[in-house]
Parts: C-alpha cells; sequence; structure tokens
C-alpha cells in the first residue's frame, strides 16, 4: 500500500507541474479548496497528499482529477490495492439510458468554472423541489 501512496504523490505532483502549479502544499490547499464541493482539506491533509502517507477518498480523487486533467483511472490505479482489476467505466453506469441531449448537457455542465456550477445546480434542486412539491399536492387532491 506504501507504494501505491507513493506513486499517487508522485502523479500528482508531475500533474500540477504540468498544469503550470507548483507542487506545494500551500498551492495545492487553495487551487483543491476553490474546486471541491465538500469540505475543505487543510494545508497538513494535502501536505500528506503529497509526500505520499495517505492517498484522498474517491470524491477528492474526482476533484484532482477534473482540476488537472488527469483521467480519474489513473488516479485510481494509483490509489488501487495491488492486483485489483482497472476499469474504465464503473459498475452499474449512472449515465445508462441518457440521451444524446443529456449527455452533451453534462460534458457542457462539467467544463463551467465551479462557481457556475454551484449556480446550476441549486437552479436544478430549486426545480426538482418545486416538481416534487406539485407532485404531493396532486396525489393530496
Amino acid at each position: 500500500m506504501q507504494d501505491a501512496k507513493q506513486n499517487f504523490a508522485e502523479k500528482l505532483r508531475k500533474a500540477m507541474e504540468k498544469a503550470g502549479y507548483e507542487a506545494r502544499p500551500s498551492v495545492l490547499e487553495r487551487e483543491f479548496n476553490t474546486r471541491h464541493w465538500g469540505k475543505p482539506m487543510s494545508l497538513h491533509g494535502v501536505r500528506r497528499w503529497l509526500r505520499g502517507e495517505t492517498l484522498p477518498d474517491h470524491r477528492k480523487l474526482a476533484t484532482l482529477s477534473q482540476w488537472l486533467q488527469v483521467p480519474l483511472q489513473d488516479f485510481l490505479a494509483e490509489a488501487a490495492a495491488p492486483g485489483a482489476p482497472r476499469t474504465d467505466e464503473p459498475s452499474g453506469l449512472w449515465h445508462a439510458g441518457m440521451g444524446y441531449d443529456d449527455r452533451k448537457l453534462f460534458e457542457i455542465y462539467l467544463r463551467l468554472p465551479v462557481p457556475q456550477r454551484r449556480i446550476a445546480r441549486e437552479v436544478i434542486l430549486a426545480i426538482a423541489r418545486a416538481h416534487a412539491a406539485d407532485a404531493e399536492k396532486q396525489r393530496e387532491s
């Protein structure tokens, strides 16, 4: 497992440098936290990623992958247990049955800067809440 952590740290440092960032904890903390929707990472936490002491969870890996333009499976391969099979798609595809227009919309959404994605997400959630409330009223009547 230590090799996986070290390999991930090396890949992370190289990806940061390739993207034009210094592979320093302060840079990683700032840039990661501006893009990640979850709980912010501490300077100590990202330092441990860069040193190969710990691995980020799958949500944080996804944020790193998107930010640094590294295929998620490359990061996952480093974080996987030795001998674990590599897959290009998770089982139970979330986009199964989705049409071309919907897939295109998701691609556009994912290219938006994080602040605009947050706005789009809030709009979609508001529409979904309104729809659920309307559906509930119809069931009651």
